[in-house]
């Protein structure tokens, strides 16, 4: 990033979500690279990145999008109007008949939700594929609340609550393990996806190696990636998807933010008008600390300070961070990669109102979209 970028961001009012297009559209470009050479079908995940102002770009490289929701599936079929995925660990019986109409492929939880509503498929006037998600029961994941394979998961079916008879009908089977993790988890997540389900995947169209896939990242192995897909496509005769949120938005995205107050107890402590826990929920969930453009860690630069949120929850702290210059009232701080899993997630917990999205592109910052009262209003009743 240049110095005349930063100036741009700092430019914005504060707080607000500022998504370079530049940056996403190079993502998408190794992303549409894996499509090529592998004839694979890659999905935008919303549940990691809904921003749908960016969908007639990211429609121009990917195949579709995929829901876990009746109001995702929605928004990708209104706005991406490209194939239409969806997951959930159980459906509605008020919401499916809606779901069948915006949806073309749908993957149940359980043999026994497939058996729900197969019927209703078969009877709808137009062509859906159906999928059966597996759970593996393995998995690289150390942080459990994202692990699709701990202990009494509910994400997903075991191999020895599956026969053949399970299976009958269905096109597809989808698994997902991974959290921002490279080619080398892959491949041996297939490793034992073959070895329990291989049986079944000749009879298939299609396998979902699901998201987590972390391919836009600058460390990630693309070439294994590309191998492994053409070792399943050509072992088994079917189409790969894979379905990641976190790599079409990765790196692309900011949160510029203004520092608000700062006062001294026992350190430092800088106050945002931002919220880790209205705005960047990871952060406490995770955890995970988000890097500050021009900061280092806690004693690394001369001046450390603890940032914490407008909110009045004595958690919400984004963490310890040092600058070379002291902080003071009217300084904008950049927050990087926060295009992903912020926007989906944020809140208005207090009654903070969220922040301003804009995009970005050569020399140009534009704002689509502010937030009101009427919004926190209009959420409850």
């Amino acid at each position: 990033m240049t110095e005349a970028d930063i100036k741009l961001i700092k430019s914005i009012k504060t707080p607000a979500y500022v998504v370079d297009q530049r940056l996403l559209r190079q993502n998408l470009i190794t992303l549409k690279r894996v499509q090529n050479e592998t004839g694979c079908k890659i999905l935008l995940a919303l549940k990691g990145f809904s921003m749908h102002s960016v969908f007639p770009l990211v429609g121009e490289y990917l195949s579709g999008i995929t829901a876990s929701s009746l109001f995702e599936a929605r928004l990708g079929a209104e706005s991406m109007g490209k194939e239409v995925h969806i997951y959930a660990p159980a459906y509605r019986d008020d919401e499916f008949d809606q779901i069948m109409q915006y949806c073309n492929h749908i993957v149940f939880n359980s043999p026994a939700q497939y058996r729900k509503f197969k019927e209703r498929v078969k009877a709808c006037d137009k062509s859906i594929e159906c999928a059966l998600r597996l759970n593996p029961e393995y998995s690289e994941q150390k942080v459990e609340i994202y692990d699709p394979c701990a202990k009494n998961s509910r994400m997903g079916t075991v191999a020895s609550r599956i026969t053949a008879s399970d299976l009958e009908g269905l096109d597809g089977l989808h698994f997902h393990t991974m959290c921002e993790q490279n080619s080398d988890t892959l491949e041996r997540t297939l490793e034992v996806v073959e070895q329990k389900f291989g049986k079944y995947m000749h009879q298939m169209k299609w396998i979902n190696f699901g998201g987590g896939h972390h391919i836009t990242r600058d460390d990630y192995d693309v070439e294994r990636l590309i191998g492994l897909i053409k070792h399943i496509m050509q072992k088994y005769d079917v189409m790969v998807y894979l379905e990641p949120g976190e790599a079409v938005a990765l790196n692309c995205g900011f949160l510029v933010t203004s520092v608000l107050d700062v006062i001294e107890n026992g350190m430092q402590l800088a106050i945002i008008d931002s919220s880790a826990a209205c705005h960047m929920p990871d952060v406490l969930e995770m955890p995970y600390r988000p890097h500050i453009i021009g900061s280092g860690k806690a004693g690394e630069k001369a001046h450390t300070y603890r940032l914490g949120g407008m909110t009045c929850l004595a958690g919400d702290v984004v963490g310890d961070y040092s600058f070379d210059q002291p902080l003071e009232p009217g300084d904008k701080l950049i927050f990087t990669d926060m295009a992903h899993y912020t926007m989906v997630k944020n809140n208005m917990f207090n009654g903070v109102n969220l922040p301003s999205i804009a995009l970005m592109d050569e020399g140009e910052i534009n704002v689509i979209r502010e937030f009101t009262f009427a919004d926190y209003k209009g959420r409850l009743s």
